[in-house]
This record gives C-alpha cells, structure tokens and sequence, in this order.
C-alpha cells in the first residue's frame, strides 16, 4: 500500500478513477474494481482497460462510414469529374475520373485505435501478457490504415450519437500518446511516471474534484467562472485575470474551491507552520469580488491532498467561511468519494 507520506505515490487504481471523472465518464471507473490489486504502473492499468474496451467494440462492430474518393475508370458510376477526365486526356483512354463514396471501417476513429495499440507494442514497460494480448487483437483490425499519429487528429474526430461508444476508448488513447517519450537512441517507447509529473497530476487534481461534484450531486451547477475586478481607470486589461477552479452552487449556497496539489500543504514562517498565504490571499480574492458582483457571501475552500497529516482548518475572516483542508488520495475510492461529500456538506462548513 503506498505511504500517506508519499503524496506523490497515489495509487495506480485511484488515478484511473480520477482520470474517468476528469474525462467526464465516471460509469468506467467500474471497469477496475477497488478489490483488485494494484497494477505497477499507469500504462499497464490503461493497456488493461484499453483491451477490455477494444474487445467490446469488436463484438459490437467497428462503426464506418462514407468516405469520399477519386478514381480513373472505364465504368462510370458516381459523378463524373469533366475538369480533370479533359485534363488528364482520360476519354483517349476510354476512361474517365470519377467521384464516388465508398462506406469503409478504414477511417480516422480506427486508424487512431489500430496504430495506438501498435504503439504499445514498443512500450518497454507493458507486461508480456498484454503485448501477447494486443497482437492478437491487431488482427481484428485489418484492413483498417496505421497513421503516424499527431495530437491534433483526437480533435478532428466527429463524435454523435451513432460512435458515442468510442469517446473512452479515444480518450485513453490521446492520454497514451501525450504522455509517451521516445528514449533517445532506442526504437522502444517510455511513458512518462505520471505521479511524478506534478503539473499533470495538478491538472489531473483539479478536473477530477470539479467533474466529480458536478456528476456526484443531484442539482449542482460546477464550473470555472471569471470573476472581474470591479476596478476603475483607464489601462484595467494590466490587472490579472481571476478564474476560479471550480464555482459549486448547491440549492442557494456557492462555494468557490480552489485545488492546490502541493507536496507541502502547510508553510512555514519562523520555524511556524502556516497556510500558503498566496494560496489564501488568492481565495479571499475570488470570494470578495464575487461578493461585489452577487450580493453574497460564497464560502471558500482551499483543498490539498494529504501529505504527512489531515488538516481541516476552519475560520471565519470579515464574515466568509473559509476552509482549508486535505483530501488523502492514498485511501480506498469509497472513502475518498465519501471525504467529497462531506467537504462541501453542510456540516463541514
């Protein structure tokens, strides 16, 4: 079990979970049980999912679709292209250039999925039993293109009603491709030690707490809102801009969270421990213009995850209710869900 002293070494399980709620399909974090053990590492875990899911889609049928092309033909079938038949001198040929759709599997949401789990192939740290699994799994897929892969292709897929069921499957993907380096001097792909990677796991921080309240509960409005200065002058754009992580409206009460993933949760000052005063300052920040603008007092949270102890600081400053707190990402997943809820409950603040 890894260390609460570690904050760093959250479970490998317990990031599957959060990156589900953060790609806002938290129904998949069912796919891993809490009572299975642990896998050793991230690209394992996803590797795992990856084949469950792909295994899936192969029963249900690879979606396809029309796909428009252009051809040289004696027979003429589909729209004849006069431009480039004349062009060309196809008629001295008894051809002409056609243009016809072809309906096809061989396309980009597939082509994406095929060379993603070629891809892993390479991976140094994917398990025997997984690279055994992929390939014969790859040959499900013939007939479908590998591509050289680009970030930029996941937002070029068109997604509805009809391919819904690819999203997951697509977003594991994308999250494989942008975290995978290519060790220098080798043909064998690495992938980066996503615990260790604090900005990722930052990111990862805040997405997860803001979709996991929004799915968690009935009624709420979550999202990152700009609050403005109420400032007057003529040069105003100079002023730094105020975005909240998260805004949580429950029934008539809102409270602005904002999530710090700090390997140090506490300052210090004098040999004393205290609160990150940026961290608070920022707060007290967000809570006040908002004030200004809505006539009310938010309540703020500044939430951490637990390093070498919990702390659950609760105070009153110039009458706003401020917490700051730890959210210990090490526990088992029931208990963390059930820490959530009770940080923004009633009780708590």
């Amino acid at each position: 079990m890894t260390s609460s002293n570690d904050p760093s070494r959250v479970p490998i399980k317990n990031i599957y979970y959060m990156l589900a709620y953060a790609w806002d399909h938290p129904h998949e974090k069912n796919f891993i049980t809490v009572y299975e053990d642990d896998e050793k590492d991230l690209i394992n875990l996803l590797s795992k999912v990856l084949l469950m899911k792909i295994k899936a889609l192969i029963k249900k049928g690879f979606y396809k679709k029309y796909i428009e092309y252009q051809e040289e033909s004696g027979i003429i079938r589909g729209k004849i292209l006069f431009k480039e038949s004349i062009q060309t001198f196809s008629h001295k040929r008894a051809k002409m250039f056609i243009q016809q759709e072809n309906m096809t599997y061989d396309i980009l949401h597939n082509q994406l999925i095929k060379s993603t789990f070629y891809f892993l192939t390479k991976h140094k740290e994917l398990e025997k039993k997984y690279q055994d699994e992929i390939k014969s799994v790859l040959s499900y897929f013939h007939g479908i293109s590998l591509i050289k892969v680009n970030i930029r292709m996941f937002k070029e897929i068109n997604l509805h009603r009809n391919n819904q069921h690819y999203q997951f499957l697509l977003n594991i993907c994308q999250f494989i491709w942008e975290n995978s380096l290519l060790n220098e001097g080798e043909s064998q792909k690495i992938f980066l030690d996503f615990n260790r990677e604090h900005h990722l796991m930052a990111r990862l921080f805040e997405n997860f707490v803001k979709n996991f309240y929004r799915k968690e509960i009935n009624g709420s409005k979550v999202k990152s809102e700009s609050i403005n200065w109420p400032a007057e002058g003529n040069k105003t754009n100079y002023l730094p801009n105020m975005k909240t992580d998260i805004s949580l409206e429950i029934s008539n009460q809102k409270i602005i969270m904002d999530t710090k993933f700090y390997k140090k949760t506490l300052g210090e000052y004098w040999d004393k421990e205290t609160v990150h005063s940026a961290h608070l300052y920022q707060l007290f920040s967000y809570i006040k213009n908002d004030e200004f603008y809505s006539g009310r007092k938010s309540k703020g949270i500044l939430l951490y995850p637990r390093v070498d102890k919990s702390i659950n600081l609760n105070y009153k400053i110039h009458g706003f209710d401020i917490k700051i707190c730890t959210l210990d990402l090490t526990r088992n997943w029931a208990k963390i869900h059930e820490q959530l809820l009770e940080i923004v409950s009633d009780k708590s603040l």
